[in-house]
């Protein structure tokens, strides 16, 4: 089986980073997007990244600099249906999306996800906390681009909880441990950036 194409969501305000392309801040001396792209890129096939004003923001990257095609800034939803239709004119029958804020991926995510898709085709990755409890990470997941209607529909309404949207398709689950360190880990703060230079 070929590896499904990944979209990188960067299109977010950054408000409780300060403003600007948050993929574009240094971490350890690497941009967070550059770390995203050397943990995904080895597995999956095309690479596109979901961003929106100024795409030249991204020309060093080499990559696909997609818009969301749903107007309004309406979050990550809007991420996953802008790379739902781009995956689908590459021909791909789904795609995987991950958050530009998560420097620690999982380097074997893109699999896991495959394995552990529901019947609707939906999978999302999850990590246990200190109690062993689950908790989604629902920017992290697998998505039939069969689904984009349905997702536009969605948006239509007013729906911008992207794990309210994964949960109407009774997901299945790839579950990633989260010691010694959760690598859902996501950078939202200057104060989490901080954080995390000292993790790596």
């Amino acid at each position: 089986m070929t590896s499904p194409p990944a979209v990188i969501l960067a299109g977010g305000l950054s408000t409780r980073m300060g403003g600007g392309n948050k993929g574009l801040r240094l971490l350890g001396g690497e941009t967070l997007l550059s770390r995203v792209i050397a943990r995904l890129a080895p597995q999956c096939g095309r690479l596109a990244i979901n961003a929106n004003g100024d795409a030249e923001a991204f020309a060093d990257y080499g990559l696909p600099v997609i818009a969301d095609s749903f107007g309004g800034f309406a979050g990550p939803l809007a991420g996953v249906l802008a790379g739902m239709e781009w995956a689908a004119a590459e021909g791909a029958d789904c795609v995987v999306s991950v958050s530009v804020d998560t420097p620690f991926l999982p380097t074997d995510l893109v699999h896991r996800l495959a394995e552990a898709r529901g019947r609707s085709g939906v999978a999302v990755a999850a990590s246990s906390d200190e109690s062993g409890r689950l908790r989604d990470h629902p920017t992290c997941a697998l998505w039939p681009v069969a689904l984009a209607g349905d997702l536009r529909a969605a948006l239509e309404s007013g729906l911008h909880r992207i794990g309210q949207f994964a949960a109407a398709y009774d997901p299945g689950r790839a579950v990633f441990d989260s010691r010694p360190l959760d690598p859902f880990l996501n950078l939202n703060t200057p104060e989490d950036l901080a954080r995390a230079a000292r993790l790596v």
